[in-house]
């Protein structure tokens, strides 16, 4: 779930609640770029002006630190903590993007087979829908989430429904197709739903194994997990809120199965940094994988296959992938020379407010 690219939009008002925040710094040399006081200040404006709290992580060459502002629940003074798990909304993309393109290195898909092939039946015009238009956003398949009930008021009478895959699918399906495959760009998580689906039907076995085997293990994730219709966030973690009907209402806890492979995982920022490190430096992919990884048609508005190229005012070209669901906005994001890093989880606050600082962040550690 969430929004395209890194950045950010969907963080764009939240609520202020005016806490400062405190820098967490790692081993590391003297000698760094980046200013972590800058960083702090618009944290600490995030906070003031849209999220309840706010923690990042930021590599500068040799060097990481960590930084927080906020706190992790409305009615405590508690910090965001800094290894803190969340929500990471469609960075999920980029996990199930990098398992099917290892599928395609070892012979078992075919990026330009139609979904026909693998998935027959599933999707009506599924012998015109290829795998790559599915992670490249091009399959013209109508995003399932327009037709959720996703704002606050709404939302809570389906918070904690389990949806199966083909039941997301099936609110697609049922609306026409946005345009003909291949001719167009249009975000939609319905294509991640079905990449989803393939990798189950491929591997014989639910999608978080292949996401488990193939990246978690191998790169020592051990605090991201494929939680699907687990309510709760294990360990550490800061709350998000929302108001309904006047009240505050925590909404840390739902039933991801609603985001499927499209945005159920949960992370956190050391973990994502290794993540997009690995990825960045070709150790999850082939040389032919990882090409098409980072491919980049004229019309996909800087979307390879599950993985974003954003340039940013500066002239600076910055790789990753952002993510909302409820309650937390997300951000993934590197140099292609993966030299300059930075991941970070934002909470939501009880009511809707213009956030400040976030480009002030991005500006001081890349540009």
């Amino acid at each position: 779930m969430g929004k395209r690219g890194i950045a950010l939009a969907a963080v764009v008002g939240l609520a202020a609640v005016g806490i400062g925040g405190t820098a967490v710094a790692e081993p590391g040399t003297a000698d760094h770029r980046i200013d972590r006081k800058v960083v702090q200040r618009a944290l600490d404006d995030m906070t003031r002006t849209g999220a309840q709290g706010v923690q990042i992580r930021v590599t500068d060459g040799r060097q990481q630190f960590t930084a927080r502002a906020g706190t992790a629940k409305v009615d405590s003074s508690r910090p965001v903590p800094t290894d803190g798990r969340f929500r990471v909304g469609s960075i999920t993309k980029t996990f199930v993007s990098t398992v099917v393109l290892q599928l395609v290195g070892e012979g078992e898909v075919d990026l330009d087979a139609p979904v026909q092939r693998y998935l027959p039946g599933l999707l009506p015009d599924g012998d015109k829908i290829t795998v790559r238009h599915l992670l490249q956003h091009t399959s013209g398949l109508y995003n399932y989430t327009n037709a959720l009930p996703l704002n606050p008021d709404e939302f809570e009478a389906i918070r904690y429904k389990t949806w199966t895959p083909a039941e997301l699918v099936a609110l697609s399906t049922a609306k026409p197709l946005d345009f003909a495959p291949g001719t167009d760009w249009k975000y939609s998580n319905t294509n991640y739903v079905v990449a989803g689906m393939l990798v189950e039907k491929v591997t014989g076995r639910p999608y978080e194994v292949a996401v488990a085997q193939r990246i978690l293990r191998p790169l020592g994730l051990g605090a991201t997990s494929v939680p699907g219709t687990r309510i709760g966030i294990p360990g550490p973690h800061a709350h998000g809120y929302v108001r309904v009907a006047g009240q505050v209402v925590d909404i840390t806890e739902i039933n991801p199965s609603i985001a499927y492979a499209a945005g159920e995982m949960i992370s956190t920022t050391g973990d994502l940094d290794r993540f997009v490190d690995a990825l960045l430096d070709g150790r999850l992919l082939g040389p032919a994988e990882q090409k098409e990884l980072t491919s980049v048609l004229p019309n996909t508005h800087g979307y390879g296959l599950g993985f974003t190229s954003t340039e940013l005012p500066c002239g600076v070209t910055v790789w990753g992938h952002s993510g909302g669901i409820p309650g937390y906005s997300s951000v993934m994001a590197s140099t292609p020379d993966t030299k300059t890093r930075l991941t970070a989880s934002i909470t939501s606050a009880p009511d809707p407010g213009e956030l400040e600082g976030y480009n002030e962040v991005l500006n001081e550690v890349f540009c």
